[in-house]
């Protein structure tokens, strides 16, 4: 039978399972990438399981997210880090690299590998050939074990792609145009895969471009074939033996369709607050703007930041606006160094800020209160930014640029001035210093961990009761996200390796007192909280579950949820539920109590779990879809206690 480029990815990699759409398969990892907000959990992981090497064929640690150093709580993570990484035979990217994305694209992926990351946009990668997925933590840390990882069978949503770029759109209006037409959920279930002849006219970096931002649809990931244009990029980064030629079989077909005429494209930008709030840029003209800020892993090539200097050479910004440029890797921002970019941007009057994630992250570069703020960064959830009530706009370098000349809401193609022509550097600069290579095996074992006052080993977890009688402690609507559950930013993310202190800034962002109120009946049995769709969208950030299940956290009932944090919720013992009639959501309100009986035998049976609401005489018919290795996790109590159960079996 004919295959696609995600079947042909899937199939190679197949331990367990069927390639059946919703069942669940057990996939080999080859690559792994875990970065500073999430990689403390991990490497903690790791030293509990005892593992003595990585087991992949290659995982690197990269330091990019919390690189503001205003105490010592950062740096100390990153002593911590680097210390792991050498111990457990991981490359380590030092602070100032760049962004772990691109980084990793440069300089470690293979065409027809797998890679699984501990961060949301790890599928950026999919642009290389690969099947690159972001999952939590904890999984990502039994990948690097050995482990298979576990998800359900996607569908493939293939998108061919037709015709070519006109002036003034790039990459990043294509993978908005798709968040236009299907919103954030529209990828859930799914991995997409382009394909088509407008791929001919498309960079590897525009392909990750496209990638990067399928997290935003809810995808389990993005693929694109690895052609002549993966082959050139490999051969730039000295690195052409690495690829292989991998793409769809003559006749494969797609469980989905869709296509794109890039030929009718223009210029488009999400409103606050969601990356699936798409409109044309020509209906926000003219709105004034505080911040214009060019970067990130959504935007992260040469290109990127080259077209924007093009746009502002020889001219200035206007007065009042911030215009942030946030280099994506340290081999970029030399070469834009090289070829006169960053001189025209600053003689603009753009800041130019460390290679990393910063501002995309809440860390640096928040936007003034009540202004907006133009970014090419992949999320505009509240609060992202480190402003709780930003107003974050999503668009293009080439919007983003006109824009910072106005002071406004500019589509690019109203500038006096023709489109300029960008040329990639022939060599690009090859600089690995601030990669450092693995140990060998010898020597790693002879290195001991580096552990400052603000690392907390993760607390024992209780397995799951057979009764439950829960307060409802909250009650949210639709397509919450990660962000709001436990906020990132230069206040929260220092103390990642910190559970209890951490544990402290959960759900303020949508209810200031939950915290207080958690604490309270913490040791009377825990709690529940409701939600509507695509609860827990966004980063995969394993804290949103592990923080709420520190607080007492039991049962998380929605209509349904995203993928990675469904699974980080899994993963540290919270049973994720849904509503079998989702108007039932209607009937319950903060404060009710829900009784749970009998619930272990009830999720052993099947997926129907019966609930009562004490008081109002009425029964909720609820569902999971945990496969029968999900649920034996969730009667231990979470990943760490199974995967300890299952060694002291073994040790009988």
């Amino acid at each position: 039978m004919p295959l696609n480029v995600a079947q042909k990815l899937i199939k190679s990699h197949l331990v367990s399972g069927e390639m059946i759409p919703g069942k669940e398969i057990g996939l080999t990892i080859d690559q792994t990438l875990t970065q500073d907000a999430t990689g403390t959990m991990v490497m903690l992981e790791l030293e509990a399981m005892n593992l003595d090497r990585a087991r992949t064929e290659v995982s690197a640690q990269y330091v990019d997210h919390n690189i503001i150093q205003e105490d010592s709580k950062n740096p100390d993570d990153h002593l911590f880090l680097e210390s792991a990484a050498r111990r457990f035979g991981l490359y380590f990217s030092r602070p100032g690299n760049g962004v772990s994305h691109p980084v990793h694209m440069q300089r470690l992926a293979k065409p027809g590998k797998t890679l699984l990351g501990s961060d949301s946009h790890t599928c950026a990668n999919g642009c290389m050939g690969m099947l690159a997925m972001g999952a939590g933590g904890i999984d990502v840390a039994l990948a690097i074990a050995g482990e298979p990882f576990y998800v359900k069978m996607p569908k493939i949503w293939g998108i061919r792609l037709t015709g070519e770029l006109p002036d003034w759109v790039s990459a990043k209006d294509i993978i908005l145009e798709l968040l236009r037409r299907y919103d954030v959920k529209g990828g859930i279930g799914k991995v997409i895969e382009y394909y088509g002849p407008g791929l001919d006219s498309l960079s590897a970096m525009d392909r990750h471009v496209i990638a990067n931002m399928g997290a935003e649809l809810g995808a389990t990931g993005s693929v694109f074939p690895s052609d002549e244009e993966i082959r050139r990029f490999l051969k730039s980064q000295g690195r052409e033996e690495d690829w292989i030629e991998l793409t769809a079989d003559p006749g494969a077909e797609y469980d989905l369709h869709e296509e794109i005429n890039l030929s009718e494209l223009v210029p488009l930008i999400a409103k606050p607050s969601s990356p699936g709030n798409v409109v044309p840029v020509s209906e926000t003209a003219g709105e004034k703007i505080y911040q214009s800020y060019v970067g990130s892993s959504a935007n992260p090539g040469f290109r990127d930041f080259a077209i924007a200097a093009e746009i502002v050479k020889g001219r200035k910004v206007a007065d009042g606006v911030s215009f942030d440029i946030n280099p994506t890797s340290r081999q970029m921002l030399t070469d834009l160094a090289k070829e006169g970019h960053i001189a025209n941007l600053l003689s603009a009057g753009a800041r130019l800020h460390q290679a990393g994630c910063n501002g995309c992250i809440g860390m640096g570069q928040a936007p003034a209160t009540g202004r907006n703020s133009l970014r090419t960064t992949p999320r505009n959830f509240p609060g992202r930014s480190g402003t709780r009530e930003d107003s974050v706009f999503l668009c293009s370098p080439e919007t983003a640029a006109a824009s910072a000349l106005t002071g406004k809401i500019t589509d690019p193609r109203t500038l006096d001035m023709a489109y300029p022509i960008v040329k990639e550097p022939d060599r690009p600069t090859m600089d690995a210093d601030m990669l450092q290579e693995p140990l060998p095996v010898e020597k790693a074992r002879e290195v001991e961990l580096v552990k400052g006052p603000n690392i907390a080993s993760i607390p024992e977890m209780a397995s799951l009761p057979d009764e439950l009688d829960l307060p409802i402690l909250l009650k949210m609507g639709d397509n919450i996200s990660t962000d709001e559950i436990l906020a990132g930013g230069a206040r929260v993310l220092p103390y990642r390796s910190n559970l209890p202190e951490i544990s402290k800034f959960t759900f303020e962002i949508i209810d200031e007192h939950y915290y207080d109120r958690a604490m309270i009946i913490r040791s009377q049995g825990g709690h529940a909280v409701i939600a509507g769709y695509n609860y827990g969208q966004g980063s995969s950030r394993e804290h949103a579950a592990l923080a709420p299940r520190y607080l007492g956290l039991q049962v998380a009932l929605a209509k349904d949820f995203a993928r990675i944090h469904w699974q980080n919720l899994v993963n540290f013992g919270v049973l994720p539920l849904t509503f079998a009639d989702a108007a039932d959501y209607d009937k319950l309100a903060q404060g009710d109590r829900i009784e749970l009986s009998n619930l272990r035998e009830q999720i052993k049976q099947g997926n129907q779990v019966t609930a009562a609401i004490r008081g109002k005489g009425y029964e909720l018919k609820l569902t999971h879809s945990l496969s029968e290795r999900q649920v034996n996790i969730m009667l231990e109590g979470g990943l760490i206690n199974w995967v300890k159960s299952r060694r002291q079996m073994l040790t009988i």
